[in-house]
């Protein structure tokens, strides 16, 4: 069996731990074994399967060569206490799998984690206010601005003569968004924008929408200072101080600006340990157990470098604000210690960066399931994000903008008309006085007279027609609406400029003419022969 890659999508973790799990017991070789003068069949050592299992997973392109050998131990201890592998006297459940000659066996039974059945939730449906319905409680009478109805049979009779077939047009007044409405938008459109990007047909399956906070990711959007770090309106929630000062100490080594120069040697160790306990104390890691299956799927898309880059930057949206802050101030504390040459380091028998992702790898992301691969997987995405933080922690501009001007849209007066596709917009309008019955008039002129302009140019723009049919519906459009086309046209001379006369080509005059002149006819006498 050939490892493949797996992609994003719903149980993406249960799909890589069965095909671990076959991978591992198509690839473990098993012999007979001899303990303590007994002979045991199909069975192999643990230190064997350490070494087997490790090559597996740095070769296996979900995983990476960055899966370290403690790491397998660790997930051969999970292996024992699923039933995946047992001792040779059948017994398991425990995790006190060590990397040494003990001898284990695979079970008879099949030991693939079968999918979970999530209560469906159904698709949550984003209810936006309902534009063109008047608000309950009122009526068409108190608005001052009243729709301008072009579809009367008399206004339709006029056009369809005049210069065509009109299509029946209505002004649509947009009503102010709340502040609800605009969360909501931002909610279903950065949703659909990550279901996009993921390449999923639904996210039914891999997130429950009820379940995310519109009011986090307008305040993780907009609530931000100049190095895009979340500022939190909760300052009870804030990182306490002295964590603080820790993190500022180590990744500002030595320039410590908080705290004193260090007077004896392992201090650095010390403040890594504060720092360390304090995350590890954590019940839910920062990634949020219900995002869990978001960010799994996040790492299906790691070939492509862009497309998760843009992933992890929509998913960070949908954190509490205060967990993508000490999110940012955490990955941003680890990439700088990662590559401060000039801290000592901080462990004896491992580099600084894997130090880094091994302690701090479960507390930004983990499963509430103890079978799932959540540490191998948290290791490869905590890499990940050390090497694009400031790219994955900012806010996506792209998708910031789109929705702004999805708002605006909103806001902006329609004109809507039947089978149109687009609507043409105008400037909102203030309707909540009375106005007067000039006023009135004024509004209702000039709110109808762009669209007849727009007309008018391109009855002049279309080179399709004739100009005999042109000039026929220009004198229409003119005794239908002088005022409009007195504006285009002003003077007799701008409209002659759209048909310019012809020059009549005399015909040429005979060169024979010219050297003789004309002479009349002389009737002369007959010869005869």
């Amino acid at each position: 069996m050939e490892p493949r890659l797996v992609g994003p999508g719903p149980y993406r973790a249960t799909r890589l731990w069965n095909e671990i799990i076959e991978l591992f017991r198509a690839g473990m070789p098993v012999r007979k074994h001899r303990c303590r003068f007994k002979s045991y069949d199909r069975c192999f050592k643990a230190s064997e399967a350490v070494d087997i299992l490790h090559e597996l997973l740095g070769s296996n392109q979900n995983f990476g060569p960055e899966v370290t050998r403690d790491q397998t131990v660790k997930l051969l201890k999970k292996f024992l206490k699923n039933h995946v592998i047992e001792d040779i006297k059948g017994r398991w459940g425990k995790e006190d799998f060590q990397d040494d000659g003990h001898l284990y066996r695979f079970p008879p039974s099949s030991p693939l984690k079968s999918y979970p059945k999530k209560p469906s939730c159904g698709k949550e449906i984003i209810k936006f206010p309902d534009w063109n319905a008047p608000k309950a409680g009122t009526s068409q009478e108190h608005i001052p601005v009243k729709s301008v109805s072009m579809n009367s049979e008399m206004w339709y009779k006029r056009h369809s003569i005049a210069i065509g077939e009109v299509l029946a047009c209505k002004l649509v007044f947009r009503r102010e968004l709340t502040q609800t409405n605009i969360e909501e938008i931002w909610k279903s459109m950065t949703l659909s924008q990550l279901q996009k990007v993921l390449g999923l047909d639904s996210l039914d399956e891999v997130l429950d929408a009820r379940l995310v906070n519109s009011k986090h990711i307008v305040q993780n959007a907009y609530n931000v200072n100049k190095q895009d770090i979340v500022t939190l309106e909760d300052k009870s929630k804030e990182l306490p101080h002295w964590i603080l000062s820790a993190m500022k100490c180590l990744a500002n080594w030595p320039r410590c600006s908080d705290l004193k120069q260090p007077t004896y040697a392992g201090f650095e160790k010390d403040v890594f340990k504060t720092i360390v306990d304090y995350f590890d104390q954590m019940k839910e890691p920062l990634l949020t157990f219900h995002l869990f299956d978001v960010f799994v799927s996040v790492l299906g898309l790691l070939q492509k470098h862009s497309k998760a880059v843009e992933a992890l930057q929509i998913s960070c949206l949908l954190l509490p604000p205060e967990n993508r802050k000490r999110l940012q101030l955490l990955v941003r504390m680890m990439a700088r210690i990662s590559l401060n040459k000039d801290l000592p380091p901080l462990s004896e028998s491992v580099r600084t960066r894997t130090l880094m992702v091994q302690v701090f790898s479960r507390c930004i992301l983990c499963s509430n399931d103890e079978i799932d691969l959540d540490e191998l997987l948290a290791a490869k995405l905590v890499s990940f994000l050390m090497d694009n933080y400031q790219e994955i922690l900012s806010v996506p501009s792209a998708l910031k903008s789109s929705i702004e001007d999805h708002v605006v849209h909103l806001q902006r007066v329609q004109i809507k008309c039947a089978r149109a596709d687009t609507d043409a917009t105008f400037p909102p309008q203030s309707f909540c006085h009375q106005i007067s019955t000039d006023e009135f008039e004024y509004q209702r002129a000039t709110g109808s007279q762009e669209p007849l302009e727009t007309l008018l140019e391109e009855i002049v723009m279309n080179k399709e027609i004739t100009v005999k049919d042109k000039k026929k519906k220009l004198k229409q459009f003119q005794k239908s609406y002088p005022e409009v086309y007195r504006v285009r046209f002003p003077t007799p001379r701008t409209e002659a400029v759209l048909f310019p006369e012809k020059t009549k080509q005399k015909p040429p005059i005979l060169m024979w003419a010219l050297k003789k002149p004309f002479q009349p006819f002389h009737r002369t006498r007959s010869f005869r022969m």
